[in-house]
């Protein structure tokens, strides 16, 4: 409403102008604060899951080497193993 309004309503016009242009302003601080908040929580998530993946393989390769001790695996078969891991 804008010019109406300042044409028809004056200063109190103007007033209520910059009330609704500051509402809007505070609408989008909101909004890009909400969006902050769920990229650095996704970024959170995304380096738990890296940590535990890494805690995994590491599992992963101390079970292959115990089982290779053991001989359980050859070491054929750990290299085939690794070979189709990494496929």
């Amino acid at each position: 409403m804008g010019w109406a309004r300042t044409l028809l309503l004056g200063d109190i016009g103007n007033r209520l102008d910059i009330a609704d242009t500051e509402q809007d302003i505070g609408e989008i601080r909101h909004e890009l604060a909400a969006q902050r908040n769920l990229d650095e929580s996704q970024d959170d998530a995304i380096r738990r899951l890296q940590e535990e993946n890494q805690q995994l393989e590491i599992c992963v390769a101390a079970l292959v080497k115990t089982l290779q001790r053991k001989g359980v695996f050859t070491p054929q078969e750990v290299s085939n193993l690794v070979r189709l891991i990494d496929q």
